[in-house]
């Protein structure tokens, strides 16, 4: 029987964070996975979708160099030497977190199921029993199957084996268009794939303005989507059919992405006192469950479905398990980036639940893409939506092609109380697409002190009127 300080229960960017750190700390630690190292996130997620949209990419920008003057022979997809290029970046990233490196971190590595026998002691197959004075539950989330009629007679994929089809489907219909179904839509339509998108609207969790942008950019770009539900599907001689409020649609293949639920089945959470529900294991603020030496964090939990956070919350956990004092594991400052072109990327509230919570002193400013160089330069379209009262931003919504990047500046301001003002004074490198930001944080601000006491005394002095006063 082997004892540690913590065991982690999965291994995905939450597991891999949480053991690391701990090990940094001096803790003596397992860290326990069923399947594969690295989870959802390396093997099925971020990184094969990211590979695969930057190949759709390469073939969008070759099909339309036309428009930049570029002229090009037919594109033409090589399936195989694709499906290499996904599957070499998934073992390029994959390749530090082997058992065989994490073991020489001095980390002890076990692959197999595993159950609690208690709160301190959990058994894993063909390894026995292992002890400890603290577990980390960080075992992820995996795809939910609507309950549609004929769904679970037909052979669909979801997020888990899509990136390995040996041959490219002619025609795919998504079920779902939330980040992961819209990246696939774009994505394999601009690979020639005859897409349809099925969701009662896009993009339900961001702006309105996304779902108008977006929903434009993908019928531009050849793909259809329906809005509805889908109400049965049946098998057919080509593939399937589907039927949407009375519209009937068929593809070769069918790809469901209808939401996740927390992958708790088999861990035995009662024997370890752990209180959960089908939406996810029960946490404190500082991600401690209903057993005191027992923390969890990420997908598993209920909370946003984002690695990032996950791993966040993996250090904060550890951090409250082994340290003195307890730290906070929950916040909503949480920053995302949905990855189609363009991309779309949030922090904070949405517009309408901001107005309920801050009523008519919330103001908003949107400005396009085309005013900002960097991106007419790109040919780039999008917009930046700042949600702020004063010179303080509440939340943002980021629309551009390099949007991603972008939303981290608001998020740092955010998280550390930085003004539009502070913004706008800091230089930014010309051309990027941040000078927009700058530009709306110093009409903003300018704004802002203006309106003020201070301003119209400074304004009164100088024998300066506002513009638009007499």
């Amino acid at each position: 029987m082997k004892d540690y300080d913590i065991i982690v229960i999965g291994a995905g960017a939450a597991g891999l964070i949480g053991a690391r750190l701990a090990t940094q700390m001096g803790a003596k630690v397992a860290l326990v996975e069923r399947a594969r190292i690295g989870g959802d996130c390396t093997w099925t997620g971020c990184v094969p979708s990211k590979a695969l949209i930057r190949a759709a990419r390469c073939a969008h920008d070759s099909r339309t160099g036309a428009r930049f003057g570029v002229k090009t022979s037919e594109v033409g997809i090589d399936w195989d030497e694709l499906q290499k290029f996904v599957h070499g970046k998934i073992n390029h990233i994959y390749a530090p977190t082997t058992p065989e490196n994490l073991t020489k971190e001095g980390i002890d590595v076990f692959i197999g199921e595993c159950s609690f026998i208690s709160s301190r002691e959990l058994r894993v197959a063909a390894h026995g029993t292992l002890t400890t004075k603290n577990f980390l539950i960080c075992v992820g989330a995996e795809p939910t199957a609507p309950n549609v009629p004929g769904l679970n007679s037909v052979p669909y994929l979801t997020y888990l084996n899509l990136f390995d089809l040996e041959v490219q489907p002619q025609s795919l219909i998504i079920v779902g268009a939330g980040p992961i179904g819209v990246e696939m839509a774009q994505a394999y339509q601009r690979l020639g794939t005859q897409v349809t998108l099925i969701d009662s609207c896009l993009f339900s969790r961001e702006e309105p303005e996304v779902a108008v942008l977006m929903e434009r950019r993908l019928r531009r770009e050849g793909g259809n989507f329906v809005s509805g539900k889908l109400s049965s599907v049946i098998e057919i001689p080509v593939g399937v059919r589907v039927e949407v409020d009375g519209r009937c649609f068929e593809g070769e293949r069918l790809l469901v992405s209808a939401g996740r639920h927390p992958r708790l089945e088999g861990l035995d959470l009662e024997k370890a006192g752990v209180a959960y529900t089908a939406k996810g294991i029960e946490v404190d603020d500082s991600l401690r469950t209903s057993s005191p030496n027992v923390y969890a964090c990420g997908d598993c939990i209920g909370s946003y479905q984002f690695s990032h956070y996950a791993g966040w919350q993996a250090f904060q956990a550890v951090r409250s398990a082994l340290l003195p004092g307890k730290g906070v594991g929950k916040t909503d400052l949480v920053p995302w980036c949905t990855f189609t072109d363009p991309e779309v990327a949030r922090v904070g509230p949405l517009e309408v639940e901001a107005r309920k919570i801050h009523g008519t002193k919330l103001q908003v400013k949107t400005i396009q893409m085309t005013t900002v160089d960097r991106a007419v330069c790109e040919d780039d379209e999008g917009f930046i939506k700042l949600l702020h009262i004063g010179t303080k931003i509440v939340g943002a919504t980021v629309v551009a092609e390099r949007a991603g990047e972008l939303i981290n500046e608001i998020a740092l301001a955010m998280q550390n109380d930085i003004k539009l003002n502070k913004l706008a004074g800091t230089i930014h490198a010309y051309p990027t697409y941040s000078t927009g930001l700058q530009l709306m944080a110093g009409q903003i601000a300018t704004e802002a002190f203006l309106d003020g006491t201070l301003g119209g005394i400074i304004l009164k002095l100088s024998g300066l009127t506002k513009r638009g006063e007499k």
